[in-house]
């Protein structure tokens, strides 16, 4: 049988995190991703269940060693990646595989696995909206959510790149949509 994979991307603040949620509680089939990073561990977090914790020299060696399909250095000596082998870890689980991974991982992913995977991306009506979203979160600085502005515009330039956009105006609509978008490239042959 032929694996299929589920990449879903957007710009902070899209409404990505609400509708994979969503679609993990709402679908057994599915599984999440779980990325490695470099970066410490919050005392909240579990390694192997929110992130595979890893040395910066564990994640070079990694990394040398071909284990990720995609990887990005967010910050200085902070990296972030998804690995082969948690994709064949849920496989073997029968599971298919979501990523919430950010644009330029999701295409090389959707590069790597061409027509197993299916690439979404969760926009915003407008970035206006978008800018009104990330203020309402009440945890940027001007400087931050210009930042985060600036990189959102960039990365809707990519949007074209993926299989399919949702436009996330009303939350639940767009969580219904992205259900039945995935329900039917599940069925397909």
């Amino acid at each position: 049988m032929q694996r299929k994979l589920i990449v879903v991307c957007a710009p902070s603040g899209a409404g990505k995190t609400s509708i994979v949620r969503y679609l993990l509680e709402n679908n057994p089939i599915l599984s999440f991703s779980v990325s490695a990073t470099t970066r410490a561990k919050r005392a909240v977090e579990t390694d192997g269940k929110d992130y595979y914790f890893l040395t910066v020299e564990e994640f070079q060696k990694r990394l040398a060693d071909g284990d990720f399909l995609e990887w990005q250095e967010v910050y200085d000596g902070q990296y972030y990646g998804s690995l082969k082998s948690e994709v064949d870890r849920l496989g073997k689980e029968g599971k298919v595989v979501v990523f919430d991974v950010d644009v330029l991982g999701g295409l090389n992913i959707k590069k790597f696995y061409k027509n197993q995977a299916l690439a979404i991306f969760i926009k915003p009506p407008t970035v206006e909206c978008l800018k009104e979203r990330l203020q309402n979160r009440g945890t940027e600085t001007p400087e931050s959510l210009q930042k985060r502005i600036d990189k959102a515009e960039y990365e809707l330039s990519f949007e074209k790149q993926f299989d399919v956009v949702v436009v996330n105006d009303d939350l639940e609509t767009a969580r219904l949509e992205t259900q039945k978008i995935i329900s039917d490239f599940l069925c397909q042959k």
